[in-house]
């Protein structure tokens, strides 16, 4: 790192490709970058890296917008806002590379190479055969266009190349790990024969024309490392600082893959109905230690959660786990469910809200009577549920019209041979309980939970003598047609007398006619 990093803005960038959805480890890397930023008084900017147009899919640079918005981690410039070094797209910055590579081809140390896909892939063969070490042979290195169109495997449109000398450096400072030692590097192509610039020279230059002062990036970039700061050192530039995040690993320990893992692709977490405060804590825990505070006794206890505020305030570059974290979908679920069990009803039915309207539960303008009933029940459900789509079976009998209620097959198959009996004794001992279904309970209105309650233990466990189980679950499968559900009294009173004693009776017919 040079002196002249540790003088400047404090300025760090997330680069995603927009190669299909967003990888998870693009919002991993981007909480640490705007932690460092806001810790610091920085700024954190998004950038485009869509240099690679064989991959590329129009609609990824818009959920790479809208996942890291989610997350709540905004940028201070970017392809949607502008800024002072616009364009932040790498399709629109190609005038801005061409003279870096014109630079290093007059100073000789870059040079055109005019070999074929399939002459490079008969090469690599041969090296691997021989158990050499595998990189480019340096064919083309001296020649004009010319001599190496008398040579085999030759394509008229070329690509440069670095010229990687013998000394170049292959180690340099992390911020992370400290001194890092990385392989000699390869005659890298910095310029493709479709003139985008690979990776590895428009990192560079990008992170230098927009003032880029900490370039924070998965391990698997170490080895590229000696190949940029290369780069830095032939063209004048100013160095960054590096940090190298460890990677991601699935239970397996392999790097995690959109290919192999569902949770990989960043959009899942919300289609699961992860809370984003819970999944930045999990992403923090995945890379950095637990807060550390005094227990009552004195002893130190590790708390797991946190805050992005606080992760900021206490952030430290050395406390950064240098292992790769095993993805634990448990430790996510468990922080899921303590997040929403923390969330004030009315904002956790708002958040549940466009799940029910995806699943059809609920239509796009709900009424107020809708929204009063979802109140009502997503504090039934809060205590039962680990992520948001949990609640949509749960939810969805108290928005079913009575009729069209379907049982479940497994809570059919559970119902006993006193089932029928049962219900005929709920209907008679909830009949003379006063109620209006849809209206709020007030003053003389007697459908309440607790006298529904009393009314049916008095029947039903004291009068017909059955287990509280046996006695319950039959009027559990009535009312939500499912063996698991909010608790039966409380859904009895948010149902109403009307419906609860139509979805009792139904069930108690369907029984009595299979059973003649």
């Amino acid at each position: 790192m040079s002196d002249s990093t540790t003088s400047r803005p404090v300025r760090l960038r997330v680069a995603p490709s927009p190669t299909g959805d967003p990888h998870v480890g693009t919002a991993y890397m981007s909480m640490f970058d705007l932690a460092f930023a806001r810790q610091q008084g920085g700024q954190f900017v998004l950038r485009i890296e869509d240099t690679d147009r064989a991959r590329y899919q129009a609609d990824s640079e818009q959920q790479i917008f809208d996942t890291l918005h989610w997350l709540g981690l905004g940028w201070d410039e970017g392809p949607d806002i502008g800024g002072p070094y616009a364009p932040y797209r790498q399709s629109e910055r190609l005038d801005t590379y061409r003279p870096y590579v014109e630079r290093l081809l007059a100073e000789g140390k870059a040079y055109h190479c005019w070999c074929t896909g399939e002459r490079l892939k008969e090469m690599r063969e041969r090296q691997q055969a021989l158990k050499q070490p595998t990189g480019y042979d340096r064919m083309c290195l001296g020649k004009t266009a010319e001599e190496r169109a008398q040579l085999p495997g030759y394509s008229e449109t070329p690509v440069v190349r670095m010229l990687i000398p013998d000394d170049a450096p292959t180690t340099f400072t992390d911020l992370i790990r400290g001194e890092v030692s990385a392989p000699r590097p390869d005659d890298q192509v910095i310029l493709k024969a479709d003139g985008f610039p690979t990776y590895h020279l428009a990192v560079v230059v990008d992170d230098h024309e927009m003032g880029i002062t900490h370039v924070v990036r998965g391990e698997e970039w170490i080895s590229s490392t000696p190949k940029h700061v290369l780069l830095y050192q032939w063209l004048g530039l100013p160095e960054p600082a590096f940090a190298h995040m460890p990677l991601l690993r699935d239970e397996k320990k392999a790097k995690i893959s959109k290919r192999k893992s569902p949770w990989a692709r960043l959009t899942w977490f919300r289609e699961q109905g992860y809370l984003p405060e819970a999944l930045l804590n999990f992403l923090a825990l995945l890379g950095y230690p637990p807060v550390i505070e005094r227990g009552e006794d004195g002893q130190q206890v590790e708390r797991e959660v946190f805050d992005f505020a606080e992760f900021t305030e206490r952030f430290d570059w050395a406390k950064v786990n240098t292992v790769g974290p095993i993805f634990n979908l448990e430790k996510l679920n468990w922080l899921n469910g303590h997040y929403i069990r923390e969330l004030e009803v009315g904002e956790l039915a708002s958040r549940l809200l466009p799940f029910l309207q995806d699943a059809g539960v609920l239509g796009p303008q709900p009424t107020l009577p809708e929204l009063g009933r979802l109140r009502a029940v997503t504090e039934l459900v809060q205590t039962r549920i680990v992520t948001l789509t949990e609640a949509v079976p749960l939810i969805a009998p108290f928005y079913t019209g009575d009729a069209d209620l379907e049982i479940a097959e497994d809570a059919r198959g559970q119902l006993k041979d006193t089932a029928e009996q049962v219900l005929t004794a709920a209907l008679a001992v909830l009949d003379p309980i006063d109620g209006t279904a849809g209206t709020p309970l007030g003053e003389g209105v007697e459908w309440t939970t607790e006298r529904i309650e009393t009314a049916l233990r008095e029947a039903l466990v004291d009068g017909l003598g059955i287990k509280p189980r046996l006695a319950f679950g039959p009027l559990r499968t009535a009312v939500s047609g499912a063996r698991v559900s909010p608790p039966l009294f409380e859904s009895m009173e948010i149902l109403g007398k009307a419906s609860t004693m139509a979805r009792l009776t139904r069930l108690r017919d369907e029984l009595a006619a299979t059973s003649d």
